[in-house]
């Protein structure tokens, strides 16, 4: 059945703000975002109805950034760093850590906290790692917990029914929240989900890939067939495709520039036939960046 995106899907949308703070992206050739721009970026993104920032304690100088704009009234999603070897108070380190995301931000509390490394919840301080953020939620540090995976399998090994926030990858190649069947199993347990790499870095609106996906160029020769047999832009199937997904809150989104959001908040109300299943993939050299070699 073709899939339309809503007329709402604005608002779903979340600001990525990694590139606030790093060069982050295969498709980003000017660096980091400088402060002016990220002022025009907030400011579209607000003007848009969009009311969510994601960023993190290892973004680099993200946080104080934000903090210096001023993001009062945002709802803000931050994790926190790898757990150090040598921390023995773990219920002391995560309440430092989000006192000082808290103090860099400028805000009284943050709408999640999620664990970037959820594999340390199986480790040896997991135990106290989860009770840590049990404590943050109580103390109303931050109004949702949770972990930020780089797949659903990561769920299998360290899911907890207390924890209210996930954030996961899910794009046109790379389906496996859904065909894992853990986002149904979320939904029904009333979890919040937001999906980050709708545009996978970046990749799947360039024209050209680098040559390390030379052997991937069947996906790259099947997606633009498809855009093109739906007359669609890359950008517009890319986005569309996840909005239609039910069950995902909000879709993390992140530019370099305002008019790069501005052309993202511009996709039109459309309504296509569903990508092709063999444009999924498993394949991790392909959906997960953390993997690529573009050197």
């Amino acid at each position: 059945m073709p899939w339309r995106r809503s007329l709402a899907a604005t608002e779903r949308l979340a600001l990525g703000t990694v590139q606030f703070g790093l060069e982050y992206g295969v498709a980003n050739h000017a660096g980091r975002v400088s402060f002016d721009e990220a002022v025009r970026i907030l400011g579209v993104a607000n003007d848009a109805g969009i009311d969510t920032l994601d960023t993190a304690i290892g973004y680099g100088d993200s946080e104080a950034r934000l903090g210096e704009i001023g993001v009062a009234g945002w709802r803000i999603v931050s994790k926190l760093p790898e757990l150090p070897d040598e921390v023995d108070d773990v219920t002391g380190w995560v309440e430092a850590c989000v006192t000082g995301s808290l103090e860099r931000l400028g805000v009284d509390r943050l709408h999640g906290l999620l664990l970037h490394r959820p594999a340390e919840l199986s480790g040896e301080h997991g135990i106290a790692l989860g009770a840590a953020l049990l404590e943050v939620r109580q103390q109303g540090l931050a109004e949702k917990i949770g972990v930020s995976v780089y797949g659903p399998d990561e769920l299998d090994a360290v899911w907890d029914d207390r924890f209210d926030l996930v954030q996961a990858p899910f794009n046109v190649f790379d389906r496996r929240l859904v065909t894992s069947g853990w986002l149904g199993r979320l939904v029904e347990q009333g979890v919040e989900i937001h999906t980050r790499s709708a545009f996978l870095q970046g990749l799947l609106l360039m024209k050209d890939w680098p040559t390390y996906f030379d052997r991937f160029a069947g996906w790259h020769d099947a997606w633009t067939a498809y855009c093109a047999a739906e007359d669609a832009t890359l950008l517009e199937a890319s986005l569309g495709f996840v909005l239609a997904q039910s069950g995902i809150k909000r879709v993390v989104v992140g530019v370099d520039t305002a008019e790069q959001l501005e052309e993202i908040v511009a996709v039109d109300d459309l309504q296509m036939a569903p990508p092709p299943d063999t444009l999924a993939s498993d394949d991790l050299d392909l959906i997960n960046p953390s993997r690529w070699d573009l050197s």
